[in-house]
């Protein structure tokens, strides 16, 4: 993985790869609010868990493998390598450079932060990581077999599908073959992906007392994954590629979402909006595609259609914080009466179900006619999330030098200054 790689934030996308994992990672008895799934922009066939807990899943893995149980089935390998404490024995090899600062792009609304400055773009490029490269660790011969079996088990325990294993090491066979034919196993220490598809089909076909997935789960998983495979191609890939994928032959749903998207991101609106209408008359109780239509209706200027879409969407979800941070942002941008009061309200719950700097940027802004050094403490944490200190402590020593010190707020921002005097 290179340096500065990104990681994408996206509800849809983390809500699917979310319930997906869960099953394995209860099976390895990680309580769910430890496990933490995290999205890297990257074009590589790739995941790695870190900590034991923190699962990395490129997006290069979710465009390109084939289905969901075979994203399970790379999961439980990476959860196998844990189980296996191959990732703690491995811990010294791993150098201190291996740590690098990652850019946190979102989904969705399409802003983009630009020298701190957040402008109307494709994407959002809103903070700092500090996360440990691992996904290049080379593992052994024995280790990779230890890890597959494991995974199996994994998968076996919770009732998902384990051929998604058969699937996704043959799709890794297909891309490695020709150059592994080359090889003579007997003089390299990792396995080959033959010889682990090989065990792999050698350990299913001995298993007992398992019980596959239901047809209707794994139908409904399956149109879920590939409107996420969708929505991330649409976004991330060149336009052309996007329309040699999803050319207007293809009727579907993933190839409309996928279209309506690069639609929007080459300012062709009125035909994104199309596409997206006719999703809504298919699913007319789908959250993300009223999502897409908030993101729509707020480059085009049209704020009282934006908000009710997002209102749409929030409606039909428990959890979304980044939809909640993109209609805090249309409200600060029509700013009616009230409109401000609730847009700090939605950027408060969003922060305390998932912080990200654009929140901060969309609070500070909805800040913007207070003089209560309540703008300068969110600026104080927008930049101090991108990594910034210089600009965090500046905002900070600002924002203390109008809060009382008994606030909240104040003694945040003495953190953001303590962490500047620690890297002097």
């Amino acid at each position: 993985m290179a340096n500065g790689a990104t990681l994408i934030y996206d509800t849809e996308t983390e809500n699917l790869l979310r319930e997906l994992v869960l099953p394995l990672s209860r099976a390895a008895k990680i309580p769910d609010k430890h496990m933490q799934i995290h999205i890297i922009n990257d074009t590589d066939f790739n995941a790695f868990v870190r900590g034991g807990q923190d699962i990395y899943v490129y997006t290069g893995l979710l465009t390109q493998i084939k289905t969901p149980s075979a994203f399970q089935a790379v999961i439980a390998h990476e959860l196998g390598h844990v189980l296996g404490g191959h990732i703690s024995q491995m811990s010294n090899r791993i150098s201190a450079e291996s740590a690098r600062t990652m850019l946190i792009q979102a989904l969705g609304i399409g802003l983009m932060v630009a020298g701190g400055d957040p402008s109307l773009g494709a994407g959002v490029l809103a903070g700092s990581s500090g996360v440990a490269q691992q996904s290049m660790l080379a593992f052994t011969r024995d280790e990779e077999r230890i890890a597959d079996n494991m995974g199996l088990s994994l998968m076996a325990e919770s009732g998902t599908d384990v051929g998604g294993f058969v699937t996704v090491l043959e799709q890794m066979r297909d891309i490695t073959g020709a150059a592994e034919s080359r090889i003579n196993p007997n003089r390299i220490n990792h396995p080959l992906t033959s010889e682990r598809l090989n065990n792999i089909k050698t350990q299913i076909s001995q298993l007992s007392d398992y019980s596959p997935p239901s047809a209707q789960e794994t139908s409904r998983y399956n149109m879920e994954y590939e409107l996420v495979r969708a929505k991330l191609i649409g976004y991330l890939e060149p336009v052309s590629r996007v329309f040699e994928r999803y050319p207007y032959s293809d009727k579907s749903d993933s190839a409309i979402y996928a279209r309506a998207i690069v639609n929007m991101r080459t300012g062709n609106y009125s035909i994104a909006a199309t596409g997206t209408q006719t999703l809504l008359k298919r699913q007319p109780k789908n959250a993300y595609f009223y999502e897409l239509m908030g993101d729509i209706e707020y480059k085009t200027g049209n704020y009282e259609s934006s908000i009710s879409a997002y209102e749409k969407s929030l409606s039909l979800l428990k959890s979304a914080p980044q939809i909640e941070t993109a209609l805090a942002l249309v409200l600060t941008a029509r700013n009616n009466h009230g409109d401000m009061a609730r847009a700090i309200e939605l950027a408060k719950r969003s922060l305390l179900k998932s912080p990200a700097p654009l929140t901060y940027w969309v609070l500070a802004r909805a800040y913007a006619d207070s003089d209560n050094g309540l703008q300068e403490w969110a600026f104080a944490e927008y930049y101090n999330m991108l990594g910034n200190t210089d600009l965090a402590h500046d905002y900070a020593i600002r924002a203390q030098q109008k809060l009382p010190k008994t606030a909240p707020e104040y003694l945040k921002c003495s953190d953001i200054l303590s962490i500047k005097s620690q890297k002097k």
